[in-house]
């Protein structure tokens, strides 16, 4: 029985990588998945996904999957979201029904929850009604499990802002909640940053 899956961590757990490898899993197995993400996410290009490690993939936008009649969605015997945050409600219905009615299994990588610590709406509905949920941990600089992405700039932390700003370790850090409430980048947060 198809599942649907979501696969959150906060920055810089490998989420991507971990899509990127489940992808290379199935086509090695002479299976067919589909790599999507939200056209938000434009990063690396609008058709590829890219993780910090250098793996990379071309894939589809999620709005193009929604287009998709059921039978070329049953070419394929996964679907893989990657910055599923970014999906809407109605991307993430999509995918129940892929499960549900296609019985093919979908699974999902992105944040539960932005800078403010608040849910994305596609974590939102992904958490509501996912099948499965499952962490991707990574650690906080005082190496206790980071939960919380903070967003930076020179001068610390930045609490207000549009829920969306694209960045990577240049603008985002991963903390624990408690230095994530505190404000506290870490002692070698100035070298760090000088470094980049």
């Amino acid at each position: 029985m198809a599942k649907l899956y979501f696969r959150y961590g906060a920055m810089g757990s490998s989420k991507t990588a971990n899509a990127l490898m489940v992808q290379y899993n199935y086509l090695e197995r002479g299976k067919k998945a589909l790599l999507a993400k939200p056209r938000t996410d434009t990063r690396d290009g609008e058709r590829i996904v890219k993780s910090r490690i250098g793996l990379q993939s071309e894939c589809i936008l999620t709005d193009e999957l929604l287009e998709f009649s059921d039978e070329e969605i049953k070419k394929y015997d996964c679907i893989i979201i990657d910055e599923a945050q970014f999906c809407t409600k109605n991307q993430v219905e999509f995918f129940t029904h892929i499960v549900d009615d296609l019985n093919i299994p979908v699974i999902c990588y992105g944040l539960r929850a932005d800078f403010r610590n608040e849910l994305f709406e596609g974590s939102m509905w992904l958490l509501a009604w996912a099948d499965t949920i499952e962490e991707i941990k990574t650690v906080c600089w005082c190496t206790k499990a980071a939960k919380c992405n903070a967003r930076f700039n020179k001068d610390g932390i930045i609490r207000e802002g549009s829920q969306v700003v694209l960045g990577g370790n240049s603008s985002y850090i991963a903390l624990c909640r408690k230095h994530w409430k505190e404000g506290n980048l870490g002692p070698d947060f100035l070298k760090r940053l000088n470094e980049e």
